[in-house]
């Protein structure tokens, strides 16, 4: 089974499911990946926006060789590919207006792409304002759509979906201040079929169950588990409740 696969398997179970974030400028050692392992995450997203240090290829393989879990590449550019991953999210930002990140990286990128191998999951991304500028919205160039405009975002959504997006990717960006609000995300739950991923600004266990009863589908948490490892297991453990 391949990573789109086992992610429509667990949607149609109504399984919530959860995806550690690993920044390759930030891996540093790999007690995450461990604590990824005890507590059953479902997921590896490994990626950002902006990779200025870290080697995406020695990560991922430092990742693999700790675990079974699906690795999937979340790029920020055309130059954030691997064939030791699972799985990559191609990513098109489909909430902003430049051509670069709606089709530009990713006619750079298909050629190494075909040549990899790897499988790619053609993914609608949506930026929603979390309170504050974020790395993705600088390097891309574009506005997030308003906190207060759920509607926005369920009609991009949609659209996403009609042009044959696998996955919507609704993200407040690193760092951001706040989580997306209920709201917009029931809002997109409710016009799609097809899996909803979560991410940014998730720093407690009542955010993320905030979000996971909102109708995410994938919870994506990364910086408040460098800062606070414990928040994994309570994520977790409302996981597992709700399953």
């Amino acid at each position: 089974m391949n990573v789109l696969e086992k992610i429509l398997s667990l949607k149609k179970q109504n399984k919530k499911t959860f995806a550690v974030l690993i920044d390759p400028d930030k891996f540093e050692n790999t007690a995450i990946i461990d604590a990824a392992n005890t507590h059953k995450v479902d997921f590896v997203f490994v990626g950002g926006s902006l990779i200025t240090k870290g080697n995406l290829h020695d990560c991922i393989a430092q990742i693999k060789s700790k675990t079974n879990i699906p690795i999937v590449i979340f790029p920020g550019s055309s130059n954030h590919v691997s064939g030791t991953a699972d799985a990559i999210l191609l990513l098109s930002l489909i909430s902003g207006r430049n051509p670069e990140y709606l089709i530009g990286q990713h006619v750079q990128a298909a050629p190494t792409l075909k040549k990899l191998g790897v499988e790619i999951i053609a993914t609608g991304y949506i930026l929603i304002d979390g309170g504050i500028a974020t790395t993705v919205s600088y390097i891309s160039n574009t506005s997030p759509i308003p906190a207060n405009k759920p509607e926005v975002a369920a009609v991009t959504a949609m659209a996403g979906e009609m042009i044959g997006n696998k996955i919507i990717y609704l993200d407040a960006g690193s760092g951001a201040l706040q989580s997306i609000n209920a709201n917009t995300i029931k809002a997109v739950a409710d016009v799609i079929e097809t899996p909803l991923i979560v991410g940014g600004g998730i720093r407690t266990a009542h955010a993320a169950k905030q979000a996971w009863a909102a109708g995410a589908d994938i919870l994506v948490v990364g910086n408040a588990i460098e800062t606070n490892p414990n928040l994994l297991a309570e994520i977790i453990e409302i996981r597992n409740g709700l399953n």
